[in-house]
Parts: C-alpha cells; structure tokens; sequence
C-alpha cells in the first residue's frame, strides 16, 4: 500500500555526525530536526564506516586488522554459504525469527541506532516521521572484497548473498522503527553509483544494478516503508528515477545541472509521488560551507525550482514533495563546520515552509 506522505520541505539529515558519544549525536539531531528524527552513525568509531556496519551476517567473514573480506577459499566456507540461506528461507517462512537473527543490528556496531530507539521510546509526542538508513546493494556488493580483493559483485552467488544480506537488515530495521505509528524512510546510500558507467564498472550492466536496488526497495515496501536511494555526487539519473524508490535524494548544491538533464524522467518522476531530497546545503568542502548562508541556499533552491517549473512541475507540488538536507553526511567535517550545516538545513527549511505558506 502506498504511503501517503508529504514532506512539504520539512529537513532531515542523512545520517553521520563529528562526534564520539551517541547520547549527544541524538540529543544534537533532536534539537535540529525533530519533526524527522534519524539515527546517527560516528565514523569517529571504525565500526561504524559504510561498509563495515553492516557486514556481520555474512558467510565467510575474516577479519585480519583493519582488513576485511570473505574468504571463499576456506573449506568451511560452502557449509556457512548452506547456512545463511536456510536462515534466510527460514525467516520467509516465519518473520518472528528476523528478531534475533544475523540479521538484526547489534549494540557493537550499530550503537547509534540502539540510542535512538531509547530516544523515541520518550518522546511526548510522534514525530512527523521517522528516518533509518543502510548501505545500498551496490555500494556493499562493490565495497567488499574476497581474499584475493576481487569485489563480490562479480561473484554472482556472493552477491546474491549481499543482497539478500541488506534486504533482511533492512526489513529488520523497519520493524524496529514502524512501531512509533508514524511513516519510515529508509535511505539506501548508494555512492558506489557515481562510479556506474565509468570504466571502474566497465562490465556491469544496468540490468544487474536495477535488481540489486529493486530487490531491497521491495523489501522496503514490503514492510511498509518508504525507499530512497541517496547519491552524493553525479549519477545516472534514470537508473533512480525510473526504479521503485519513493524518494531521491542528491546534492543539488553541487549537480543539479547534471541532474536536471532528464527532464522527462524527473517529470514521471514526481507525478507518480515521488519525493526529491534537496541536498542544498554544501558539505563537500569546508570553504563551502563557510561562505554560504541560508539566504543565499535559498536563492540558490528558488532558482532550481524555477528550473523545474520550466519542465511543467507545479511549484506547489514540487514543496508539497520536498525534503531540505545537507548534501551528505557531516561526519567527516570539524564539529564547528558540521553545526553550521545542519544548522543552515534547519533554517533554510523554515524559510522554504514560510515563503510558501506551510
């Protein structure tokens, strides 16, 4: 069943902050962006990186310092590939066994969202909505290696397997948050796309990124959330726009000339109810952040919207199905500069919401 929800350029973040304590990354994010609170993740912690948080469940783990990668070499290793997919095919069967499977989040590497949790179990109130977020198919297919550093995606059963990995973690983190009674946005972070069509991916075809994406956008929807794929430099545009996701998220800081190359695409796009993550506030680079104001973003954003209008987009269509983030995450940025992005996202929604009557 489709959500019926309408951001009306309300802000969320996408997901990392500068910081070494989760009690006061979720106390900061509350401040800033309540209506759609999200769970936090510190690069500060190696567990927490992109690749690595998400990594525990899969068959033919090694760990050997800061080295990763599954071992497919190893004579155990077709035993813990049997493994895997019956406890997969065993929680289709019976979704109470997703609670505590090799699927579910754990305290050790995923800390922020555990924090959370404790945050909304104490709100006076529900939020508008409520933000998780995982590593795209793509990007965690792509980003892990075996032991010869050949990456997974290459192997068709290991990427099966990554799939089918980032599908249950995802289901089983919808569960976690769906219990607030309010909409769940599940953000993919997909900047391995960049990288789709260059040489770096010269033999991958569209056809397997589309079922990568596809599968854990159903699995998304299945649990009734909604599905958004982020991409933090340029893209494909129509690999997004033309999928199942509910939601596209991009930084219009910096690429939305490449992005409003599709206007046919993007026109389909927001008719179907298709909601756009407006990544106009800059996180790139320092000296962006600090030459910018929320005055000139929101310059900045009405002159996109004007381009968008240009392509046949009413404007109040397009604020009804806005979000206002940064561009990307602020986890690699000093505090100082880090706080005045979400700060600068915070107000520049006010300012789109108050300029249009919301």
């Amino acid at each position: 069943m489709k959500i019926d929800f309408k951001p009306c350029g309300l802000p969320v973040w996408i997901g990392s902050l500068p910081l070494e304590d989760h009690g006061e990354a979720v106390r900061m994010m509350m401040e800033y962006t309540p209506d759609i609170p999200l769970w936090i993740q510190l690069p500060h912690f190696k567990s927490e990186s992109m690749i690595a948080q998400f990594l525990p469940g899969m068959p033919g783990l090694k760990i050997d310092g800061d080295r990763k990668f599954i071992q497919t070499n190893d004579d155990s290793f077709d035993g813990q590939i049997l493994a895997f997919f019956e406890e997969y095919m065993d929680i289709l069967q019976d979704e109470s066994k997703l609670a505590n499977s090799r699927f579910a989040l754990s305290h050790e590497t995923a800390p922020g969202f555990f924090e959370f949790i404790k945050s909304l179990d104490v709100l006076e109130k529900p939020p508008v909505a409520i933000k998780g977020q995982i590593t795209g198919p793509f990007t965690f297919s792509t980003g892990i290696v075996d032991q010869d550093g050949k990456a997974i995606f290459y192997n068709d059963q290991l990427r099966d397997v990554a799939i089918k990995c980032i599908a249950l973690k995802v289901r089983w983190q919808v569960k976690q948050l769906k219990k607030y009674g309010v909409p769940v946005i599940i953000f993919l972070d997909e900047p391995g796309l960049t990288g789709f069509g260059s040489s770096a991916f010269i033999s991958v075809s569209r056809q397997d990124v589309e079922a990568c994406l596809e599968e854990v956008i159903a699995a998304v929807h299945e649990e009734g959330a909604l599905a958004g794929v982020h991409v933090c430099a340029n893209a494909e545009w129509p690999l997004i726009l033309d999928s199942s996701a509910d939601i596209v998220s991009f930084d219009a800081y910096s690429f939305f000339d490449k992005f409003i190359l599709y206007p046919g695409q993007i026109k389909r796009f927001i008719e179907k109810g298709g909601l756009v993550a407006w990544g106009i506030v800059p996180t790139g680079d320092i000296a962006s952040v600090e030459k910018e104001s929320v005055e000139n973003l929101a310059m900045l954003w009405e002159n996109e919207v004007l381009q968008m209008e240009v392509i046949g987009i009413e404007r109040s269509r397009i604020i009804e199905q806005s979000l206002i983030t940064p561009s990307c995450g602020t986890g690699a940025l000093p505090l100082d500069i880090a706080k005045k992005v979400i700060r600068m996202t915070r107000e520049l929604s006010e300012k789109i919401r108050e300029s249009s009557g919301g």
